[in-house]
């Protein structure tokens, strides 16, 4: 299933949700052209947010990614407080929600890290694009490794 960033975004957005974005989505928010298949965000673990992203996220049925059909998988605050990151299917697409991203920590501590973009019609917290290469390079994977030619080029360009 293609992901519906529009709606993804629209959802935690509407719904009051303190998020960052972080991974592909925001490397195409700072130009990158490379694609991706989901959403990726940073979210703040305090309950009042936790509550408001469980009930943002009701209407999309959210269910752990790859998980056989039919385990049991309560979305709810006590879920959410007891665990860090979720790899999320919903009706609208994938969505990774991240208590805390490598190199960069939570969201309490990445959001001076963040820029407010336009993305989708909303405007939304989006990691820098400086943080965005620190923390692809820390994280390693190869596609992570692949993307930051793009974003260094991207850094550069705005540079001159």
């Amino acid at each position: 299933m293609k992901s519906d960033f529009s709606t993804l975004l629209r959802t935690l957005s509407h719904g009051g949700v303190d998020f960052i974005l972080v991974g592909g989505l925001a490397a195409a928010a700072h130009g990158a052209a490379r694609a991706t298949y989901n959403v990726d965000v940073l979210y703040a673990r305090g309950l009042d947010n936790l509550k408001r992203l469980v009930d943002a996220l009701v209407p999309l049925k959210p269910y752990l990614r790859g998980a056989p059909p039919g385990l049991p998988f309560s979305w709810d605050v006590q879920t959410l407080a007891k665990g860090l990151n979720f790899t999320l299917t919903t009706i609208a697409g994938d969505l990774d929600l991240l208590g805390e991203v490598t190199y960069g920590g939570t969201y309490e501590t990445m959001a001076p890290n963040s820029e407010i973009v336009g993305a989708f019609g909303i405007e939304c917290r989006c990691l820098s694009l400086d943080q965005l290469i620190v923390v692809k390079r820390a994280v390693g994977r190869v596609k992570d490794l692949e993307a930051l030619a793009e974003l260094e080029a991207i850094a550069e360009e705005r540079q001159r």
